[in-house]
């Protein structure tokens, strides 16, 4: 494990099994409290207590950490579909403080991201303490970005964040979680949001978190993107409840494929930016208040993200997630949208047993469907569901695998497609990310490539061995998904 002599304090670690024990035996569970939390305070009492429900609804739920490079871009695109709201309904309180801030932390290890990020999202929406910069990055390189700077050249980006997130968790009348936005790749992306991770699980053990994990180009992106992605894979899997994985090939062909464009010669056609926006409308889809989790008077206690673990996350030794969406104008047919997300979902693991007839499976999966048209997704209901769940091969053992969710309006407004679905599901195809990443990383480990960058800033032989042990553990699990 990483040496406790360094600059920056290093948080006790608390084992997965203890922690996992701690939060069964400490709490029954998020959702049934804050139904007694909103019978307590009269948010759902009706007109005589919606002033006050309006005025507390406004600090519930989560915190939003963006990590780096990556996680600041695409905070920026998640932002500016909540800010386009003309008005902060009630609805969208889980996402602002009394004071009409974002909800939200932005950390980089260099201040062009961010300060980009402050001048495109709407003017003072965040809090000026949150946007918290250093001077210098992290080279790509995780243990540098998990240790920081030695000596201490600069305030420690660690300790500031993690200050900035206990005021925030203050200003919640109930605080459940917290929603990471980071990149596998990065020195910022991989090595702090592991650190950050580890240190929210031991600061709010009976919150929830929610990793928002972009997968780097397979191609490649930096000679140190397999360590990375190794090491903060293998932490995620400790202390995180729920990992969204959204691959960057993936997000290059769907983009590409709305634009109009061949994906093999898009590559120097599509911008970050749109494939942010892609990713960022998946989240939207899933994550943006439902009409169905608010109170009698109107108010969100914004519990999309942790209902969404409850669904697609049954077991917590399997936390990764897959998603797709699709989404069209005019007159909706939900059985083409569901035709539509399901082909570019894997079928076949080229890692996988090696039974000819070995095909993906899914522990659980969630649609969520949001249409203008309320009643649309309901007549079609059946017959939508049954060919998800067949096209997801979803287990025979798991008596409920398949849970759905509709909303009646669309978030992105007028000029955007009015219909889409969103489909979130616990599905073996991550084990082929998972195995391509410790393959290529025990590759390079084993010929001792690029390692003395790692024991330079602290990194041990402990870490790869356990990290290694961990992926591998994971990939064993979801080859046996169906058994």
């Amino acid at each position: 494990m990483p040496r406790n002599v360094r600059t920056e304090t290093a948080p006790r670690r608390l084992p997965a099994a203890e922690s996992e024990k701690q939060r069964q035996q400490q709490g029954a569970g998020l959702s049934g409290w804050l139904a007694g939390v909103a019978a307590i305070t009269g948010l759902g009492s009706g007109r005589k207590a919606e002033g006050a429900g309006r005025e507390r609804g406004r600090t519930m739920s989560a915190v939003w950490l963006q990590i780096g490079q990556c996680g600041n871009q695409l905070g920026q695109e998640w932002w500016q579909i909540i800010t386009s709201t003309k008005s902060k309904e009630d609805y969208m309180y889980p996402f602002y403080s009394h004071d009409g801030k974002l909800s939200a932390v932005c950390v980089d290890s260099e201040p062009k991201v961010v300060k980009k990020l402050q001048k495109q999202v709407k003017r003072g929406a965040f809090r000026e303490s949150n946007l918290i910069v250093g001077k210098q990055g992290r080279g790509n390189n995780w243990a540098y970005g998990y240790h920081g700077v030695r000596p201490e050249g600069e305030q420690n980006l660690f300790n500031q964040t993690m200050e900035s997130l206990r005021k925030e968790v203050e200003r919640r009348d109930c605080y459940c979680g917290a929603v990471l936005l980071h990149s596998l790749s990065g020195g910022t992306g991989a090595g702090l949001s592991s650190r950050l991770c580890e240190a929210i699980r031991e600061e709010y053990p009976l919150g929830h978190i929610l990793s928002v994990s972009v997968v780097p180009h397979q191609a490649g992106e930096s000679p140190l993107q397999h360590y990375n992605a190794l090491l903060c894979l293998s932490w995620l899997q400790r202390y995180a409840d729920g990992i969204l994985l959204f691959w960057n090939d993936e997000a290059l062909k769907q983009t590409s494929a709305l634009q109009g464009k061949d994906v093999p010669d898009s590559s120097s056609q599509v911008s970050f930016s749109a494939m942010n926006t892609y990713i960022a409308r998946c989240l939207a889809g899933l994550l943006h208040p439902l009409k169905a989790f608010r109170t009698q008077s109107g108010v969100s206690l914004g519990m999309e993200p942790w209902e969404l673990l409850r669904s697609v996350c049954p077991m917590p030794a399997f936390k990764f997630l897959h998603t797709a969406q699709s989404s069209m104008r005019g007159t909706v047919s939900w059985d083409s949208l569901a035709s539509s997300v399901t082909q570019s979902l894997p079928r076949r693991s080229p890692s996988g047993p090696p039974q000819p007839w070995w095909q993906h499976q899914s522990m659980a999966l969630l649609a969520v469907a949001r249409s203008p048209w309320e009643d649309s997704f309901l007549e079609s209901h059946n017959s939508v569901m049954k060919k998800l769940k067949k096209a997801y091969r979803c287990v025979p053992w798991n008596p409920f695998p398949a849970n759905s969710w509709a909303d009646p309006s669309y978030l992105l407004g007028p000029g955007h497609p009015s219909h889409s679905l969103t489909v979130c599901a616990n599905h073996s195809s991550s084990a082929d990310l998972l195995q391509k990443v410790e393959q290529r990383a025990r590759a390079m480990y084993e010929s001792r490539a690029f390692l003395h960058w790692y024991w330079r800033h602290g990194c041990e032989e402990g870490d790869f061995q356990q990290a290694f042990e961990v992926l591998r553990s994971i990939i064993e699990d979801y080859h046996h998904l169906g058994d």
